[in-house]
């Protein structure tokens, strides 16, 4: 898929030398190819099974959804935060693309994961909301096979009510044989309209990534501490990710971390909690459904800005 990008697709973006060989950045995509070969980004648009028959759930093993159970892309079912990422808006419509490499009858289903999804683990049936929220019975196309840019296309409405990182998996089922391709699309319902993160010569991690912890007590047992860490860079811009934690002996209820920009460094995105800025003074609080920190557990948020990282020294309270 093109759009919201899959992957393998995605990956082969970010891979794409000016001499022509695929040699990606990102470090998932990077750990991808060490798994499966560059092979799997040649034929990024092949994760497909010949025998699927429209068949999912029971079909495709857990843990091995992102690459249809198919063994020449089993890198791209590795759990992690650092996959290219496409940022949406839930509840917007967006017009989906899916490569026509070669032309296909068929129709084609979209799911999306359920709040809470964790992409530190593995993607399994469980963790997709049971009915697509979208579907398309033979679309439209254009270009030519055999072609980056051939592609199908349709409008889709996003579910609405969710926000943080999740996972839009693809099924297209084909109408003229059982072959069925799979795709994980990997996205973050932040307010976004389509910008894409973690792609590009300049995608790769910081080469000395800072993670400043700093822990600020409340009064009682209940305490949290925060910590952030540059997830990516690249010309003119950053993506970083804090931690919050809770040391504490009972359940954080609520929780709210601060930070200071760098000079010139302004935020783009923040995604799994809400926040403002006044000035070079961020505030972020939690979301909902990340409110309740329990002992010794975590949450992230993330973010994107524009300029440096830097080394910030964050706060975090909880009421």
């Amino acid at each position: 898929m093109m759009v919201p990008g899959s992957r393998t697709y995605f990956c082969w973006q970010d891979g794409l030398s000016p001499q022509g060989n695929i040699v990606p950045i990102n470090p998932a995509c990077a750990a991808a190819v060490a798994q499966s070969g560059a092979n799997s980004l040649y034929n990024w648009f092949s994760v497909l099974r010949s025998d699927g028959a429209g068949r999912t759930r029971g079909f495709v093993p857990d843990g091995e959804l992102c690459s249809g159970g198919n063994p020449n892309f089993t890198g791209f079912n590795r759990p992690s935060t650092q996959w290219p990422v496409t940022h949406l808006t839930a509840g917007r419509q967006i017009q989906i693309k899916y490569n026509k490499w070669a032309a296909h009858p068929g129709w084609f289903y979209l799911y999306v994961t359920k709040d809470g999804y964790d992409p530190t683990k593995p993607l399994t049936w469980n963790d997709l909301e049971e009915q697509p929220f979208d579907t398309a019975d033979h679309p439209n196309s254009v270009g030519s096979p055999g072609t980056n840019d051939a592609h199908y296309y349709w409008n889709a409405t996003l579910p609405s009510g969710k926000s943080g990182r999740h996972v839009i998996y693809s099924v297209w089922k084909r109408s003229d044989s059982a072959e069925t391709f799979y795709n994980c699309s990997d996205v973050v319902f932040d307010g976004g309209n389509g910008e894409v993160t973690g792609v590009g010569r300049d995608s790769g991690p910081d080469p000395d990534p800072t993670i400043t912890p700093t822990s600020t007590p409340t009064d009682g047992p209940a305490s949290c501490t925060a910590s952030f860490k540059t997830v990516s860079t690249w010309s003119g811009g950053f993506q970083g990710e804090v931690t919050v934690s809770n040391p504490g002996s009972s359940a954080l209820n609520g929780w709210t971390v601060k930070w200071t920009l760098p000079s010139g460094s302004s935020l783009n995105s923040v995604w799994s909690a809400s926040h403002t800025v006044s000035g070079s003074s961020v505030t972020a609080k939690n979301a909902d459904w990340n409110r309740a920190v329990p002992a010794g557990g975590s949450t992230t948020f993330g973010m994107t800005g524009n300029g440096a990282p830097g080394s910030p020294s964050l706060t975090c309270t909880s009421p």
